[in-house]
């Protein structure tokens, strides 16, 4: 377990590194076992956006598991439209260590279908 904590941690270095010269602000995934997370940051990194599962008005949505696809796609929806109203259009996708398969595809895709570009 510790080895794959390790391999995330070296991912999420890299994307770091990525990050750093950009001027788009930033949509930041975060997932545990039973919720996934999202926030879009400013290049002075204050936060513009934020969805989670874990939101009244997104368990009311979600159902069964709130850790699950169907659960990614309903907050990228969210962090989307919530982009939108603060007229983001366009920001840069950090996965924060975490392979693009699954829970951070379905949130990355449910937010490009949305509006959002990256």
């Amino acid at each position: 377990m510790k080895d794959k904590i390790k391999k995330r941690l070296h991912r999420k270095e890299h994307v770091k590194k990525t990050m750093k010269d950009n001027t788009r602000p930033r949509l930041c995934v975060f997932k545990s076992l039973n919720n996934i997370y999202a926030q879009v940051f400013s290049i002075d990194n204050d936060v513009l956006a934020h969805a989670s599962s874990l939101s009244k008005e997104l368990r009311a949505k979600i159902k069964g598991h709130s850790g699950n696809v169907d659960a990614a796609k309903i907050v990228g929806a969210e962090i989307a439209e919530q982009c939108k109203r603060k007229s983001v259009h366009s920001v840069a996708f950090d996965r924060n260590g975490y392979i693009y398969h699954g829970r951070v595809k379905a949130l990355a895709d449910a937010a490009r279908e949305n509006g959002l570009n990256f």
